[in-house]
Formats: C-alpha cells, structure tokens, sequence
C-alpha cells in the first residue's frame, strides 16, 4: 500500500472507536437521531480512510502504470479506478 499507513491507522481507529460507541448507544436504546448522527460520523471516518488510501494509489500505482508505458498494465489500472467509481456512485 502506498498511502500513509500510520495516517489510514489513525482514521481507521476513530472509525473503529465511533462503531463502538454506536454500538453501546444501541445497546443502550438511545435516541434515533443520536444514533444516527453518529452512525453518519462512522461513515465519513471511513469515507476518509477509503479517499486516503485511492489517492495515494492514484499518484503512485496508476501514474506509474503511464509512466512505464506499459498498455496492459495502463488498462488494468484504469479498469480497477472504473469499477471503484461504481461501487463510489451507487
């Protein structure tokens, strides 16, 4: 993996922390909206992570893959960020 590993632990920790804590509030039977909130911080924590670990892949991996030149492994990169922008759309 290219990207910062100790910055996409940090991110992938708080994400961790927050489910936790929504599941404790579950638990708990807290409020909806509370729960939700928090469930949307979870969200955006890994969303964070996620945007991390493709930007770092996007400078490294795949500007490499052009910079070699080499087609076969171009059009594998390029299919691969393909498919990770439809999974993103849905």
């Amino acid at each position: 993996m290219q990207a910062d590993a100790q910055h996409v632990l940090r991110r992938l920790r708080i994400a961790k922390g927050q489910l936790e804590g929504v599941i404790k509030m579950v638990e708990e039977d807290r409020y909806c909206i509370d729960i939700s909130n928090q469930l949307m911080a979870v969200i955006a924590a890994l969303r964070g992570a996620n945007r991390e670990v493709l930007s770092a892949h996007l400078k490294h991996c795949v500007a490499g893959a052009f910079e070699e030149q080499n087609k076969e492994e171009v059009e594998q990169k390029v299919a691969e960020i393909a498919k990770v922008v439809d999974k993103l759309s849905r």
